[in-house]
C-alpha cells in the first residue's frame, strides 16, 4: 500500500464512518478502483483507521465523555449486543466481508428505508443521551447488530434504533457517534491481536502508513460529523437514502455485468 493509496482510504473512512452510507461498501468501492490487493496489513489498515475516526467523536464532544459515569454505563450496555453478536459471528462476518453482492443489496435496501424513516418516527421527545433509559440503550444495542452485516450502515442501524426510542434526530445521531467509541475501538483492538497472533509484524513503512490514515481519518470526521448534523437538521435522511439506493444500484448493476470488485 502506497502513502498516496493510504491517504485516499483514510479519507473515504472518515467521511463514512458516521454517515448512515455504510464505510465498508464504500471502502470496498475505494480499493477496487485503486486496485488495492487484499493483504494482511491493507486488512489491518482498514480497521486501525477506525481509531482515529472515534477520536474525532472524543474531541468535538469531549465534556461529555467527563461528565457521568451513567453516561459511560449507558453505552456499555449498548454495546453489549454486538459484542456478543461480533464474538460469535466473527468468521461469518469475514465471509460476509467478499460478498460483493450483498453489500451492494443492503446499501439499495438501506437507502429505500431512509427514504421513509423521517415520517416512520414523528413527535420525538427525548433530546439528549442523558434522557435515554438504560432499556433503551439496550435497544438501540440491539439495532447495532444489524450493521454486523456489512453494507447495514452502524451508523444508520444505531440512529434509527435510537429514533425508534423517541430520540430526535440530532439526538439519536449523537448517541451513534458515542456508541461508535467502545465499538469501534473493540473492533481495532481484536484486528491488532489477531494480527499479533498471527505472528505478523509491522514494518516502519507500514506503521508510518498507518500514522498518517489515523491522523487523516481523525480531521476528515471532524468535517463530516459537523457537516452532516448540520444536513440532518435542515433535510432529514432522504438524501442519504437516495445516494444509498444510486450507490447500490450500480453496484448490483455492475455485479450482473460481471465487474470484478477487490475486497479488502
Amino acid at each position: 500500500m502506497t502513502y498516496l493509496e493510504a491517504f485516499i482510504l483514510a479519507v473515504v473512512e472518515g467521511l463514512t464512518e458516521f454517515l448512515p452510507i455504510s464505510s465498508t461498501g464504500h471502502m470496498m468501492i475505494a480499493s477496487a478502483l485503486l486496485g488495492i490487493q487484499s493483504t494482511p496489513f491493507v486488512k489491518l489498515f482498514t480497521v486501525a483507521i477506525q481509531f482515529g475516526a472515534i477520536l474525532s467523536v472524543v474531541f468535538l464532544y469531549f465534556s461529555k465523555f467527563f461528565k457521568s459515569i451513567e453516561f459511560y454505563v449507558k453505552l456499555f450496555v449498548a454495546f453489549i449486543p454486538a459484542a456478543i453478536a461480533g464474538f460469535l459471528l466473527g468468521d461469518w462476518i469475514d465471509t460476509q466481508l467478499e460478498n460483493v453482492l450483498g453489500v451492494a443489496i443492503a446499501l439499495f435496501v438501506g437507502g429505500i428505508i431512509l427514504l421513509f424513516v423521517d415520517k416512520w418516527f414523528k413527535n420525538p421527545v427525548i433530546t439528549n443521551d442523558e434522557e435515554v433509559s438504560y432499556f433503551s440503550a439496550l435497544k438501540i444495542g440491539l439495532f447495532q447488530c444489524l450493521a454486523l452485516f456489512p453494507g447495514v450502515s452502524r451508523s444508520a442501524s444505531t440512529i434509527i434504533g435510537g429514533m425508534s426510542q423517541k430520540l430526535t434526530q440530532q439526538a439519536a445521531a449523537e448517541f451513534s457517534f458515542f456508541l461508535a467509541v467502545p465499538t469501534m475501538f473493540a473492533a481495532t483492538v481484536k484486528k491488532l491481536l489477531d494480527f499479533y497472533q498471527q505472528g505478523i509484524s509491522i514494518t516502519s513503512q507500514e506503521f508510518k502508513i498507518l500514522a498518517l490514515g489515523n491522523v487523516v481519518a481523525f480531521v476528515v470526521a471532524m468535517i463530516a460529523i459537523k457537516t452532516f448534523i448540520g444536513l440532518l437538521n435542515k433535510h432529514g435522511f432522504k438524501i442519504w437514502g437516495i445516494y444509498r439506493i444510486l450507490v447500490g444500484g450500480i453496484l448490483i448493476i455492475l455485479f450482473l455485468m460481471g465487474v470484478k470488485l477487490n475486497v479488502i
